[in-house]
């Protein structure tokens, strides 16, 4: 089995995470991988020098276990949040960070009734963040 090369983290897109489960337990060729996952046959190339899991016979061909290769897919894969986890007061979610952050500049809209649109920048990227609150009168807004 080959050791991690490098330990940057690859992107990995979610047709790839759909689909890897559904590897057999057998080897695969590179070739069969790329073509069975719907990607360039270089790609998965490069995710074998970032450590995807594979092994080489005395004739230096690269052999891909399709179970390994599947669980390291989902190692690889983003922890999502739960649907409990709350935002608190002043925070929104960065689609350009990808996580929770304490919204900047908030500024407070009426939408309809008590629902209200809260928008403000992000800390981290500068983007924009929006967040539908309700009860803006009670809502507080982050500081500056």
């Amino acid at each position: 089995m080959s050791k991690t090369q490098t330990t940057s983290k690859c992107r990995i897109s979610r047709n790839v995470i759909i689909k890897a489960p559904g590897l057999l337990p057998m080897f695969y060729t590179p070739r069969e991988i790329a073509e069975d996952l719907d990607i360039p046959e270089t790609t998965l190339r490069d995710w074998l020098t970032h450590g995807a899991p594979h092994s080489r016979d005395e004739w230096n061909h690269i052999w891909i276990n399709g179970e390994q290769f599947a669980a390291w897919v989902g190692s690889h894969r983003k922890a999502r949040y739960k649907s409990s986890q709350k935002l608190k007061d002043g925070e929104g979610f960065c689609l350009r960070c990808n996580e929770i952050v304490k919204i900047q500049n908030a500024e407070i809209h009426p939408v309809k009734g008590k629902l209200c649109h809260l928008r403000g920048k992000c800390p981290k990227c500068g983007g924009v963040v929006n967040r539908g609150v309700w009860n803006a009168g009670t809502a507080e807004l982050p500081q500056n």
